[in-house]
């Protein structure tokens, strides 16, 4: 295939405007797939994705298409996610494309996202094709996305296609244009063979299979290549395109995107953004990659049968080589024993995360309470990175802690705007600006702490805005804060796994919910047990598990009140002596029923 007959382009939008289901109109149009096997979300592989309807995952596919010229055309399609967790995943996407269609959903015009994405195709250079979805709904209204366009976007209205991913009203004449508008892949005068691999996944039988763009010569069976990251050198088993199935083919050839199996098992040997290069023509320098990703939550995964250790990690490696967003390092708890602490985007991912890992591969594990990396600086005038509140330094040695803030850009119907505003203030948040996106919508900008938006602040946003809200958030630095410590001790006894640092303001709301919930959870012991919400040497919430009491005084009839009174005085100094030297055994349902527990308002 020419050059000038190749055709790399994405779908980006925000979450739920249609992008999947545009793509499988667009591969009943192009005949890339019969009828019979024809399906809703067809790119979309996992069962996650069509349980929630969301894409988790890129997808990529070639299709072939004549337009009516008599030319076949190459088309390769990446359908790419829209929730804000899954940024990075469209950014990789866009490293391999020249153009993208930015879709705008008919009933609910621009949102946060769509503007963020616009944002990454526009830094990538990519000839962006707006197109309005969903116009056989009723309450479709073109000239609000129209004037959105315009105003938000800055997008002459007279650029946009009008398409039906439902009915497949004008999927054809959008074909055309992404033939008419989208450049091909450029020619390089530069010399030697070069890929870039945007994504990768692990084949139980094959081993590493890498998704890669080439940009430079030609990639064939038999090829030896090298890594640019590690100077691995290895031989070429397999070359294929997606259609969207995996399926060999001769060769990959310069604009072509595809995949490649290299002769490695391990999936520590390979990593996204790297460059392949052929070992007999090698290219001098790698490609410009993509921008090393920032973890935003933390999160320890810990496996709850402890033999399953070693499964854990190797399962934690072949995720990490699908998802490059994902990171994670051994760690030990005294309650848990040995686990992970791992990294993730947003909630969403360490949610899909530990399902996958549920689901994929067979994975019983626990979770602990998620939290961000504080910067803590010590009077020495030393800085510490933490992430685990087990590792916070004694208070006395503190000079202040600095916590990560957000800046946050909600789009909402006017309606709402007073109840977003309360939302955002009672997060420990400030509204720094406020813009009428028309006559209809604000676009509310404010900063707010990230802990604060881990939980519910996504789900409390949708519910008062009846579903009308969202958000897009960029990191906005970090700021001194009255963070503190949060102890949960048992009889005495503090359990790391319960621990948090939280603002001193919300540490006795927060201390309650949790003493409350394991009084629940541990059952009785034959003396009484404390259970004690702590900041420092202070005691903020208390709760008591009543002891499992034995009647001493059945054997007991008759005689004087004497013989019963000092029964029970007996009976009270074997409980002291047995508080003393009593051990509480909090049992793993214990740690599920609170670690799970979803509710931390």
């Amino acid at each position: 295939m020419k050059l000038e007959h190749i055709r790399n382009f994405c779908i980006i939008a925000h979450i739920d405007h249609g992008k999947s289901t545009l793509a499988d109109r667009m591969l009943e149009i192009t005949e890339t797939v019969a009828k019979r096997d024809l399906q809703e979300q067809l790119l979309d592989g996992m069962d996650l994705e069509r349980e929630r309807g969301i894409t988790i995952k890129s997808h990529p596919v070639r299709m072939q298409y004549d337009p009516g010229d008599g030319i076949t055309y190459e088309l390769n399609l990446i359908d790419t996610p829209g929730h804000v967790d899954f940024t990075y995943e469209v950014s990789r996407s866009l490293c391999a494309c020249e153009g993208a269609i930015l879709l705008i959903d008919a009933t609910q015009g621009v949102q946060a996202q769509t503007v963020a994405n616009i944002n990454l195709a526009i830094a990538q250079n990519l000839k962006i094709i707006p197109v309005i979805n969903k116009i056989d709904l009723p309450a479709a209204n073109l000239e609000l996305c129209y004037e959105q366009m315009e105003e938000i976007l800055a997008i002459p209205r007279e650029e946009a296609l009008s398409v039906s991913g439902k009915t497949g009203a004008g999927v054809a004449e959008l074909l055309k244009e992404v033939i008419k508008r989208i450049p091909p892949p450029e020619e390089t005068s530069e010399e030697g063979t070069a890929a870039l691999i945007f994504d990768s996944q692990y084949d139980t039988f094959r081993g590493v299979v890498n998704f890669v763009r080439v940009r430079r010569g030609t990639f064939k069976r038999g090829t030896k290549i090298k890594l640019f990251s590690n100077g691995i050198s290895s031989e070429i088993k397999e070359v294929g395109v997606f259609s969207p199935q995996m399926q060999p083919c001769a060769e990959l050839k310069a604009g072509s995107v595809g995949y490649l199996i290299p002769n490695l098992k391990s999936p520590a040997d390979t990593r996204i953004g790297d460059t392949i290069t052929d070992c007999d023509k090698p290219a001098k320098d790698p490609l410009p990659g993509f921008r090393e990703v920032r973890p935003m939550v933390f999160s320890g995964i810990y496996p709850i049968d402890t033999d399953e250790y070693d499964q854990l990690k190797a399962s934690m490696g072949k995720l990490q080589l699908n998802d490059a967003a994902f990171v994670y390092q051994a760690e030990s708890s005294a309650a848990l024993g040995f686990g992970f602490r791992c990294g993730f985007l947003g909630l969403l991912h360490m949610e899909i995360i530990q399902e996958r890992l549920r689901r994929e591969y067979n994975m019983d594990i626990l979770a602990t309470y998620p939290s961000v990396i504080y910067h803590v600086y010590l009077k020495s005038g030393e800085l510490q990175y933490v992430d685990n509140p087990v590792y916070l330094p004694d208070p006395s040695i503190i000079e202040r802690i600095e916590e990560p803030f957000i800046r946050c850009h909600v789009m909402t119907p006017t309606t709402y705007i007073g109840d977003v505003m309360n939302l955002i203030m009672s997060k420990r948040g400030i509204c720094t600006e406020t813009a009428s996106a028309d006559a209809g919508h604000v676009i509310i900008t404010a900063e707010l702490p990230m802990h604060e938006i881990l939980i519910d602040f996504h789900d409390k946003l949708k519910s008062m805005t009846r579903g009308y809200g969202s958000m897009d958030y960029e990191p906005a630095g970090y700021r001194a804060g009255k963070m503190v410590k949060l102890d949960i001790l048992v009889n005495g006894e503090p359990v790391d796994a319960f621990s948090s640092i939280v603002h001193i303001d919300f540490a006795y709301e927060r201390g309650r919910q949790i003493a409350e919930r394991l009084k629940e959870a541990i059952p009785p012991q034959m003396f009484q047990i404390a259970i004690q919400a702590a900041v420092g040497g202070k005691v903020i919430a208390r709760e008591t598990i009543r002891q499992l009491r034995k009647n001493v005084l059945a054997k007991c009839y008759g005689g004087d009140i004497t013989r019963k009174r000092k029964l029970l005085e007996k009976q009270k100094e074997g409980k002291k002596r047995m508080k003393l030297i009593g051990q509480v055994n909090i049992p793993q349902e214990a740690f599920v029923a609170v670690l799970k527990a979803q509710e931390f308002n």
